[in-house]
This record gives C-alpha cells, sequence and structure tokens, in this order.
C-alpha cells in the first residue's frame, strides 16, 4: 500500500505534464493556422460594393413640366425620367416646315426654268444663260436639302424634350422638381444601374501571387449576406504616392524613409455570379471577400 501511495504523485505528474503538453502543441498549430490564413490566404475585410451610376442630362434646355419618378424608385429602361416645356420646340418645327415648303417652291422653279432654258435653240439662249439657270437650280437645291436638315434638327430637338431612362436602375438623390429650368448637358439626376453591381477587393499585395483571375470568391456583406462570384480583373497599377510628380514633370522623391513598410493594397474586380433571395445591393458598403484558388 505504501509503494503504490508513492508511486500515485509521480504518474499525476506525467498525466499533467502530457497534458500540458498536448495543449501547448495544440496552441501552436491553431496559431500557426491562422496565422498562415491571415498573413497568406487570399482575403480582405476592405471590400465595396459596387456599381454604374448614369448621369442624366436633358439634350434640351427649358423647363420641366413633368417628373413622373420618385426619389429611390425603380425605373425601367425607357420609361420616361422628365418631359421638358416643348411649346417652343413645337414652334421650330413648324418654322422649319415653313422653310422646307419655300426651298422646295424656289428649287421647283429654279429647275423648271433651267430645264426651259436647255431645250431653247442656241440661238435664242446663250451658253452662258443656261450654266448661269443650271447653277441657280443646282443651288436652291442644295438650299432646300439644308432645310429639311434643320427640320429633321428641330424634330430631333422637339422628341428630345421627353427624357427616358437609359438603364434599368434606381434613381438616386433626386433634387429635380416640376418648375426648375433644366440647361441642356447638365446633370439632373442619377441612376444606379440594377445589372451593374461588382465588388472592388483591396488585397494587399502579398497576397496577390494567391488571386487568380477566373478563381471563386465569396462576398460577405457587413449586414449579412452572403454572395457568390469570380475574379473577374486585377488592377495593374495604383498611384505611388511616395513618388509624386514635380512642376517639372521629374521625380519628386521624399528625403524621408518610413522604416515600417506597409504592403499596399491593389484592387481586385470581382463579378457577382448569384445574389440570394432578400439581399439588398447599395453602392458605396463595405464587405469581406474571400478568393479561393483553383
Amino acid at each position: 500500500m505504501n509503494t503504490s501511495a508513492a508511486h500515485h504523485p509521480a504518474w499525476r505528474y506525467v498525466i499533467s505534464f502530457i497534458a500540458t503538453a498536448l495543449v501547448f502543441v495544440a496552441a501552436l498549430a491553431i496559431g500557426r493556422t491562422l496565422w498562415i490564413h491571415y498573413m497568406d490566404e487570399p482575403w480582405t475585410r476592405d471590400g465595396r460594393v459596387r456599381a454604374e451610376i448614369v448621369n442624366v442630362a436633358p439634350d434640351v434646355s427649358g423647363a420641366v413640366v413633368d417628373l413622373p419618378v420618385v426619389d429611390n424608385g425603380f425605373v425601367k429602361k425607357g420609361q420616361v425620367l422628365m418631359r421638358i416645356d416643348p411649346s417652343h420646340y413645337q414652334v421650330a418645327v413648324e418654322q422649319a416646315e415653313a422653310a422646307v415648303a419655300a426651298r422646295r417652291a424656289e428649287w421647283q422653279m429654279r429647275r423648271a426654268d433651267a430645264q426651259r432654258r436647255a431645250d431653247m435653240d442656241s440661238l435664242v439662249v446663250s451658253k452662258e444663260s443656261r450654266e448661269n439657270a443650271s447653277q441657280s437650280a443646282a443651288s436652291a437645291e442644295a438650299q432646300y436639302r439644308q432645310a429639311l436638315a434643320a427640320l429633321d434638327a428641330a424634330k430631333l430637338n422637339l422628341a428630345r424634350t421627353t427624357v427616358v431612362s437609359p438603364v434599368d436602375g434606381y434613381v438616386t438623390n433626386l433634387s429635380l422638381y416640376r418648375g426648375d429650368y433644366a440647361t441642356a448637358g447638365a446633370p439632373k439626376l442619377a441612376i444606379i444601374d440594377s445589372r451593374s453591381f461588382w465588388v472592388y477587393g483591396y488585397f494587399e499585395e502579398t497576397k496577390l501571387p494567391r488571386v487568380k483571375i477566373g478563381d471563386k470568391a465569396e462576398i460577405r456583406l457587413m449586414s449579412g449576406g452572403t454572395l457568390k462570384g469570380h475574379v473577374e480583373s486585377i488592377s495593374r497599377g495604383i498611384y505611388d504616392r511616395d513618388n509624386p510628380q514635380s512642376r517639372q514633370l521629374v521625380a519628386d522623391v521624399n528625403p524621408t524613409f518610413n522604416w515600417v513598410r506597409l504592403a499596399q493594397r491593389v484592387p481586385v474586380r470581382i463579378h457577382i455570379d448569384e445574389v440570394p433571395a432578400g439581399v439588398m445591393l447599395a453602392a458605396g458598403t463595405t464587405c469581406t471577400v474571400v478568393v479561393s484558388p483553383s
């Protein structure tokens, strides 16, 4: 009994040592795994949801008489966004039509006169008179065609008083109201193309060797949704802040040097393959991007 009792603490010490060693080895393994995952695996928390934003500007100037859209509302391609007062452009079309009629009548008169002179005997009408009549007819025809072009331009301006959506998307940041004056070429509202969403993942340069075009990617939104996608492209350049260009178009080298050099982040474009039902995408939101090397 005494011998057994004497050896009992020794066994307990051995078991405790082995258990401690196992826990230590497990901790090292887990730590190494986490370190490799954090430092080497191609993933980043710095992801941004992006989309193409179309700035809609009218082609003609005038007062807005109709605005059948609302802020953040969805619009279809070809749907009316706004209508410009067409009164002035309707009058311009009528004036152009009158000018076309006048030019057509003059051209027909000049052409008939040139034809009559051409049919007369050379003893009655001189060669110079025939040529002048022919040239007058040609000039009248050119003016008629110019009037037709002006009529087409007037009709185009009248048609452009109705502004339609070029894409399917969402009206955003609407600050236009009925009665506002719209200037040609000045954007009045923006539409986020609903079919153009993608993700930019900003990966550290140390992780880029494991990122290839076509690799599968998982996009985890901060809102909780998870999307599937793949690597579409990798940026080939970023701005070098440490070596900007001087006014003399030569390198402006920074005389100081930071001993701690952080890995630069390079944009990687992720194409979204699948969006689960109920997940809402908004341009500018953040997400985590995890790439699965093929």
